[in-house]
């Protein structure tokens, strides 16, 4: 077998404790995914205000949505693409400054069409974003730490949700032009640009590409912060003998390691989409047709996203400690659970009750699916692997919403949240039966930069 040069940057990165460079990067990506959960539901929050200005129709709105999870899609796949040719830090950089761009500019959308085409655009940014962020930090972190670090990102950018809807109730309804401030606070994402000069690219990455000279002087930079802050740091493991790598691109979809997970991965992320999609979007239109007013479903559907942010801080408690493969199925079959019950109770308390269930697991569902996604793949294939499969769990919801209504309008309001529980158990079930463990990799990554190694001081 042909053997290449290589720098270590897996196992390098691997011993290292969690220092202020770690703790800067996943701040930086915080904000990034702050504002990302800030912009996605933007159109939503001023869809109501827009008809009526402009004489839009429900139809309108639905073509706007839907069109802009096809604008997911292409991001994602673009992005997956970019990242693995100019990098993962330049084209974080450049997918956070295309949403904040096309969602500043529609602050001057004219008509409904300007103002859907100006959304897609927007969309296809923010999916581009989130999954070059999701290997960013797979690649920079720790292995046996990863996952909790992953998952404190989400806990902070979720929290753009929340603070967009308070911040939308405020400015609204304060004139006829007002509603357009809401797109000018999703833009704000571009001081992003304050963090990017103290961040790193990915050394793997810059090994990947044959680009050693940079990887190393990235991956001193990184053992200097570390030395300072915790002293010596023991010798990585060595590395194993590897062949030439894949060629990155499309072409890797004829191998098999590669289309395997991408398959596996792609289930997952459709099954969570229309699932989460299908539960959030409707409860409220669902629960105001049958019966219960407007205000009070409005409100009960307020009151269980409260477990959102719980969620992703639960998934940090867990995610590096068990198996994440089992971790996403325990999570999978809880929701689909709280789901069905939630739709065969009309009682206020229950329904907040369950809907906070479905809430606080499917935001931890969605942080252990990060974490977990990235490690089923080789540095050649994770950005593409990663953006195809989350790519696709987008696209579906173009066609989800049509579904849902479907099934509505044919069997009636619990036959809904069946089909919901449903697709949540199919993904549990081939997370269960499909697929690979990667908690031992990560242990044996752990154990080895703790096994009593000698101490070697970096190289400022």
């Amino acid at each position: 077998m042909q053997h290449i040069r290589t720098t270590n940057a897996a196992n390098r990165l691997d011993r290292l404790p969690i220092t202020t460079f770690h703790k800067r990067t996943i701040l930086a990506v915080a904000f990034a995914y702050f504002f990302e959960f800030a912009d996605i539901n933007t159109f939503a929050i001023t869809a109501p205000v827009v008809r009526e200005q402009w004489g839009a129709d429900v139809n309108h709105v639905a073509y706007v949505t839907s069109l802009s999870f096809v604008g997911m899609f292409v991001g994602a796949v673009v992005a997956g693409g970019l990242a693995d040719r100019l990098g993962r830090k330049q084209t974080l950089t450049l997918t956070t400054l295309w949403f904040t761009v096309w969602s500043f500019a529609c602050v001057f959308a004219w008509d409904i069409w300007s103002l859907g085409v100006f959304r897609v655009l927007t969309s296809a940014g923010l999916s581009a974003m989130t999954v070059v962020a999701v290997v960013y930090i797979s690649e920079l972190f720790p292995s046996a730490k990863r996952g909790k670090f992953q998952a404190y990102a989400i806990v902070i950018g979720i929290c753009g949700t929340p603070v967009t809807n308070l911040i939308a109730s405020a400015v609204v309804p304060m004139s006829d032009w007002s509603w357009r401030l809401v797109y000018l606070w999703g833009s704000l994402g571009a001081l992003f640009l304050f963090f990017v000069r103290r961040l790193e690219e990915s050394p793997q990455w810059l090994e990947a590409r044959g680009r050693h000279e940079e990887a190393e002087a990235v991956l001193t930079r990184i053992e200097a912060h570390a030395t300072a802050e915790h002293g010596p740091l023991p010798e990585p493991q060595q590395p194993k003998p590897k062949g030439p790598p894949a060629k990155p691109g499309l072409g890797m979809l004829k191998d098999k390691k590669f289309l395997y997970p991408t398959i596996l991965l792609s289930v997952l992320w459709i099954t969570q989409t229309i699932g989460f999609f299908g539960y959030s979007s409707w409860a409220p239109t669902l629960l105001a047709a049958e019966g219960v007013s407007v205000e009070d479903s409005i409100f009960y559907v307020a009151l269980t996203t409260v477990g959102a942010p719980l969620g992703s801080f639960l998934a940090a408690m867990v995610t590096d400690r068990f198996e994440r493969k089992w971790c996403l199925v325990v999570f999978g079959l809880v929701i689909a659970a709280s789901g069905l019950l939630y739709g065969l109770t009309f009682t206020p308390v229950l329904i907040v009750v369950f809907g906070f269930l479905v809430n606080l697991f499917e935001r931890g569902y969605t942080a252990l699916a990060y974490a977990y996604a990235p490690e089923l793949y080789g540095t050649e294939g994770r950005s593409l692997g990663t953006s195809i499969a989350y790519g696709l769990g987008r696209l579906s919801n173009a066609v989800g919403p049509l579904m849902i209504a479907s099934v509505y309008n044919g069997i009636g309001y619990q036959a809904v949240f069946m089909v919901i529980a449903g697709t949540w158990t199919l993904g549990a079930l081939v997370l269960a039966v499909f697929g690979p463990a990667t908690r031992r990799r990560r242990l044996a990554a752990e154990a080895a930069a703790g096994a009593g190694a000698k101490p070697v001081t970096a190289t400022p």
